[in-house]
């Protein structure tokens, strides 16, 4: 933990279904302290959130009267308190307005609502990527935006407002057939490091021009292997592949006059994306996941603190 002699405003906490996000802000939004841990929201159920929260605001030594923002999945209807739905198109006040208060503790806790696309024909749901999203400010004002995870969003953005999204299920469809389909005996381990096999811009490549070639692309993999076609260890690389490219494939033909999406991630994930973008000819802007999440944060703290 390092803590800085600046004055403490808020803190501020990023809560995953897996994973627990906690940052000291001063008033300038510089990060005094941070804590981190996999207490999410699954933890968190049978721990209680309350006692996780309380050892992460003692870690980083956070005064009782210091008020506390949450924005992800304790605001889930499985979570601490239902924060409901905001509907698009959603802006910062909007969000800010229609926090929930924790009334169990002194404490001024509250906890940022998820974004809602109410539409019979395209329902659509997040929880989380929204601080993001608003993290962005003029720099996301009229743009599209690519958010990788487990389930992936893509969302249009117009003068500084979410106005609709569309969710693809592509990390959670790797970890699925990886793990409990016939291409677990195909996939193995996922490799990390900057490397990228020629493998992966082939495969990808093809799926990006014909996304709804998915199924059939799948067992391919398989024979493949069997047929001596590829090696044993690439079954992660080609799969990552595969369901990436049919995902960019797919949202470039919602947003046909897409050119340089922004892309909000990091890692092995975001530089797959970054790859499979350039590939398919867009010039993505990356931007860092865990700085756009803080700047969202504080910006909403900022708006619901000093309003």
């Amino acid at each position: 933990m390092t803590v800085s002699a600046s004055s403490p405003f808020v803190c501020a906490v990023d809560w995953g279904t897996s994973s627990f996000r906690l940052w000291l802000f001063d008033r300038d939004g510089a990060v005094l302290a941070e804590s981190r841990s996999d207490e999410g929201m699954m933890k968190a159920v049978q721990t209680g959130f309350a006692v996780v929260l309380e050892k992460h605001l003692a870690s980083v030594e956070a005064d009782p009267d210091l008020p506390v923002l949450i924005c992800g999945m304790a605001g889930a209807r499985q979570g601490w308190v239902e924060a409901p739905y905001v509907a698009v198109p959603a802006t910062l006040g909007g969000l800010a307005d229609a926090v929930r208060s924790i009334e169990e503790l002194p404490r001024d806790i509250r906890i940022l609502p998820g974004v809602a696309q109410r539409d019979p024909a395209a329902p659509d749901v997040m929880r989380g990527e929204e601080t993001q999203l608003l993290g962005l400010g003029a720099n996301g004002a009229n743009r599209i935006i690519c958010m990788p995870g487990t389930h992936s969003k893509w969302v249009e953005m117009r003068d500084g407002a979410i106005h609709g999204f569309t969710t693809y299920m592509t990390g959670e469809l790797f970890s699925v057939i990886g793990k409990h389909s016939i291409l677990k005996h195909t996939v193995g381990a996922a490799k990390g490091g900057t490397e990228i096999p020629p493998a992966f811009l082939l495969i990808a490549g093809k799926a990006i021009a014909d996304p709804d070639a998915l199924a059939q692309g799948l067992f391919k993999l398989r024979a493949g292997q069997l047929l001596g076609y590829s090696d044993n260890g690439e079954g992660a690389v080609q799969l990552s592949a595969l369901l990436i490219g049919a995902e960019i494939g797919a949202a470039m033909r919602q947003y046909p006059g897409m050119r340089a999406p922004v892309l909000i991630s990091d890692g092995r994930l975001g530089l797959l994306y970054e790859v499979a973008m350039k590939q398919a000819g867009l010039e993505p802007v990356i931007v860092n996941a865990d700085d756009i999440t803080r700047t969202g944060l504080y910006t909403l703290a900022r708006q619901i603190w000093t309003a």
